[in-house]
């Protein structure tokens, strides 16, 4: 198989392990706390993450007391702000919905660096912009949904979506280079730490005992969040970064069409208009650094 196809075998790989995610977290979410499974979440992934890191020979990054602090703060955000919000929102509303809305996130990560940074927008990003949000709109803005569709609950998911948007934009600000595998350690180890007092006071052994909640946790630990994190970068080597980021349009459709196949919920029309949508949004993204690179030449 050529090189640059077996780069997009693995992120498309990747990218429906990230769409798996929003399966998982909703069967943990009918049978976990969201801080004790976000706790035991991240304390599996991290012993996993400093293997590869050994075998691999990477090195911890030696950061500055600027940058310790913001990746501390990614961690809040983006590990566990991120995981926690997922599993509450999903208490709440439908996998289906939750998929189209994670699936937003390369276009609201654009958009927050836009803003925060203050480039010029770019045709394709208000695009994009517009497409996601109309995305989101199609699937929050229904009367009449029923059970399953809750604003509340996709407002939580939204909250995850900035969460891990905020997680991306001060990587950005990152002073020291630090290695991706690197990062994912530190952001499994310090995640797990901060989110174990509140774990503690949820008192989870106080609760029935939910083996497919336990089974979830520990496959969203060490399928998408270590497994996820090879695939896409071994596929992210072997292909441009405008197409490995067009990749990300992939795992809104697997959550929806997991939540249908695995948790056997419906999948209504506005659904269906929310994940064209945002294929749509993240396909005109990937137009910005394609027009970019063409002035460039």
């Amino acid at each position: 198989m050529p090189e640059r196809m077996q780069g997009y075998v693995y992120l498309a790989l990747a990218m429906a392990l990230v769409g798996s995610t929003v399966v998982a977290s909703k069967l943990i979410a009918a049978g976990l706390p969201p801080f004790a499974a976000t706790a035991l979440r991240f304390t599996l992934a991290f012993p996993i993450f400093m293997a590869l890191m050994r075998v691999t020979g990477t090195a911890w990054p030696r950061l500055s007391r600027r940058d310790w602090g913001l990746v501390l703060a990614q961690a809040i955000a983006g590990s566990v702000g991120y995981t926690t919000l997922l599993i509450c929102g999903l208490r709440l509303t439908s996998a289906a919905d939750a998929g189209v809305i994670v699936g937003t996130l390369p276009v609201v990560s654009a958009a927050f660096a836009l803003f925060v940074l203050g480039e010029r927008p770019h045709r394709f990003l208000l695009l994009a912009v517009a497409l996601a949000a109309a995305g989101v709109l199609s699937i929050a803005l229904r009367p009449q949904a029923g059970d399953g569709h809750s604003l509340a609950g996709n407002g939580l998911i939204a909250g995850a979506v900035i969460c891990e948007s905020l997680f991306i934009l001060l990587n950005k600000r990152l002073d020291a280079r630090v290695p991706p595998l690197a990062l994912s350690a530190l952001m499994s180890g310090i995640g797990g730490v901060a989110a174990l007092p509140l774990a503690l006071l949820e008192a989870p052994w106080a609760m029935p005992f939910d083996a497919t909640a336990l089974w979830a946790v520990a496959y969203y630990a060490l399928v998408p969040t270590v497994v996820g994190f090879v695939l896409w970068y071994a596929g992210a080597e072997k292909v441009s970064g405008t197409e490995a980021a067009l990749f990300n349009a992939l795992a809104p459709v697997s959550a929806v069409l997991l939540a249908a196949g695995w948790l056997g919920e419906p999948v209504g029309v506005n659904q269906m208009v929310g994940v064209g949508c945002v294929l749509a949004a993240v396909a005109s993204l990937g137009m910005v650094g394609r027009s970019r690179r063409l002035q460039n030449m």
